[in-house]
């Protein structure tokens, strides 16, 4: 491949804290600071009970939300999970998701563009209950 001499051409990679955290700055850890353990916030909304998920989600994060949307479950028949602060989610999340939606009446709402390219890609979009907002997802 010819390149002109003096110019550069840049890596179009990413490292793998700026694809996983969305930043290329954190604080030279092996892990970014908002991976380490995400608490997801908890609330009654119309008739169900709603989980916030901040942060990202992958085999050694996703324990603290798959234990509270399964105390979720088993407090409210209805269960909404809001989605909208995610930043990073593989097949581990995509695995709760599922038995969630099989353990309750389980909706998704404001996935961000990540998340909902996951649901997309793996055809889960059609089995769950995907709303635009929390507020729709616990009335509906």
């Amino acid at each position: 491949m010819f390149r002109p001499r003096g110019r550069r051409r840049r890596d179009p990679r990413v490292s793998w804290d700026e694809a996983v955290a969305g930043c290329s700055r954190h604080t030279g850890r092996s892990r970014p600071p908002a991976l380490d353990r995400p608490t997801p916030a908890q609330y009654a909304m119309h008739g169900a009970w709603v989980v916030g998920a901040r942060g990202a989600y992958d085999m050694n994060s996703v324990e603290p939300l798959a234990d509270a949307l399964r105390e979720a479950a088993e407090k409210s028949p209805k269960v909404v999970l809001d989605a909208s602060g995610i930043t990073f989610a593989d097949s581990t999340l995509l695995s709760l998701l599922i038995l969630t939606h099989q353990a309750t009446d389980f909706r998704v709402a404001a996935p961000t563009r990540q998340v909902l390219r996951l649901l997309q890609l793996t055809g889960v979009d059609g089995l769950l209950k995907v709303r635009a907002t929390v507020d729709e997802a616990a009335v509906a």
